[in-house]
């Protein structure tokens, strides 16, 4: 299916198909690149999800994550899959943008000459152009990677200065202005979409090398955050899923460290709109006014997605993190007193340099006590740039595989228990696929302590035929359980 604003469908003759890798923050960037490729009359083919599917354009643009070792190699394969479609097809052009591409630019370009150019993030702004200078075969002088933390000044309250510029008028299925971004055009058509709070970071994890490639941390203002949700909502949106590096920072740049309090309510209010989830949120930010917020906002999903990375005080100090078992287990307390069936999930990484058995153990005893709905569990690896590549103490790989293999047999046992015991609780699913049969059908959804694709589904069974509609919110009681995944029926 392809996708352009009336009035400029194939006026160029250029088609252009994006896949997208990586988190919501990058499906995001998609969108809004198909925006101003689209505002300049290319059209944009939606609904790839796959690389193989790209050789009815002109241009394969890969959206590239370049998070931790797994990501990169899945973002350079399929950059060497789109390339395979060169000659097959329409295909002329296979071009490289994303984390990825802007943290390694020139190094990028030079070990993988089946990209035909590798962008960064500056050359979003012109990203028609680009793409015209290439198909017309001008060589791309790829970009030398900066510490993009030096753009903008060190007191975050300055850089609150930065321009907005607003396009009035914008072609009919085109969003609204977006920090620097002029539009955003959807891709897919699912009932759930992502909305960023702001881009970039001001942590300094030891780990962690997003900040020097995404940049310091700045909030978006609460209107252009409103005016997009409206539009969103317009498009059949039902769950608005809001998005960033770290959204217990929203507004921290603008002056009011509670905006997110603020705006939440603000958000759920938006007409068509049923439920706004909020993720990515730092352990040691959570104010208890979020808290409060989070768990008695009527259409706010009580979801916590809380980045513990660890559980041993002296491994977190190494991270450059703040917090221990006791304290972690005592904010998980305050969530579940306020809302019992609220959901929890987590990140973990094990094997960092200087851990010891004794660390291992009390991260086991921490997720044992925790009870969390999904934790996903990364092996450590050395990161360029980072300062945890140049510590000392580091665990041998063969450790460090089998304490992933350790721990995630664990968490596969502690998600399962939580799963049933949510056995006999109500739910409020949204439907995002049915399957129809004659007896009646299945409506495949998630429920509010559920987040996409990364926390299970909710199959709901006996609905009502004109339930089974996708957008959906059905209300269901859970039967049964499958690892994460929830069985449930209506009623």
């Amino acid at each position: 299916m392809s996708t352009a604003p009336p009035g400029r469908r194939g006026a160029s003759g250029r088609r252009v198909a994006l896949v997208t890798l990586g988190c919501g923050r990058n499906e995001v960037d998609s969108e809004e690149l198909a925006g101003r490729l689209a505002e300049d009359g290319w059209d944009v083919i939606t609904g790839v999800t796959d690389a193989a599917d790209v050789g009815d354009a002109d241009v394969a643009l890969v959206n590239t994550c370049g998070f931790v070792e797994a990501a990169k190699k899945d973002s350079i394969d399929t950059v060497l899959q789109a390339a395979d479609s060169k000659g097959s097809g329409r295909t002329r052009a296979v071009v490289a943008v994303g984390c990825l591409a802007e943290r390694y630019g020139e190094t990028l370009a030079d070990a993988l000459p089946e990209a035909d150019a590798v962008l960064g993030f500056d050359d979003y702004p012109d990203i028609s152009a680009r793409l015209d200078a290439i198909l017309a075969g001008e060589t791309h002088v790829p970009h030398a990677p900066q510490d993009r933390r030096r753009l903008l000044p060190l007191a975050p309250a300055e850089r609150a200065s930065r321009t907005v510029r607003d396009v009035p008028d914008l072609p009919a299925g085109l969003g609204p202005a977006s920090g620097p971004r002029p539009v955003r055009l959807r891709l897919g058509d699912g009932p759930a979409a992502p909305l960023k709070l702001a881009s970039g970071c001001d942590r300094r994890c030891t780990f962690c090398a997003i900040p020097t490639f995404r940049g310091s941390f700045v909030s978006r203002r609460p209107a252009e955050v409103l005016g997009e949700a409206r539009w969103l909502a317009e498009r059949g949106v039902r769950e608005l899923v809001l998005v960033s590096e770290n959204s217990t920072s929203y507004g921290k740049d603008l002056g009011d460290l509670r905006l997110l309090e603020t705006l939440l309510p603000e958000l759920a209010a938006v007409d068509g709109v049923d439920r706004v989830r909020v993720s990515y949120l730092q352990p040691a930010e959570m104010r208890p006014g979020l808290v409060e917020v989070m768990t008695s906002t009527d259409g706010v999903a009580p979801y916590f997605d809380l980045s513990f990375q660890h559980a041993s005080g002296p491994v977190l100090r190494r991270m450059r993190r703040f917090g221990d078992t006791e304290r972690f287990l005592e904010l998980i307390g305050r969530i579940r007193t306020a809302s019992p069936d609220a959901g929890i999930r987590s990140n973990v990484i094990v094997g960092f340099p200087g851990e010891r058995d004794e660390d291992l153990a009390e991260l086991e005893q921490f997720l044992t006590g925790a009870r969390l709905d999904a934790v996903g569990v990364f092996g450590y690896s050395d990161e360029d740039g980072t300062e945890a590549a140049g510590f000392d103490g580091k665990v041998p790989e063969d450790v460090v595989r089998d304490r992933v293999e350790r721990v995630s047999r664990l968490v596969d046992e502690l998600v399962s228990q939580r799963a049933e015991d949510r056995v006999g609780e109500p739910v409020e699913v949204l439907v995002e696929a049915v399957d129809r049969v004659e007896s009646g059908g299945v409506a495949e959804g998630r429920a509010a302590h559920q987040a996409p694709e990364v926390d299970g589904t909710c199959s709901v069974r006996g609905l009502a035929p004109a339930d089974l509609v996708v957008g959906r919110f059905v209300r269901a009681s859970v039967t049964g359980s499958d690892g994460a995944d929830l069985v449930a029926a209506a009623g």
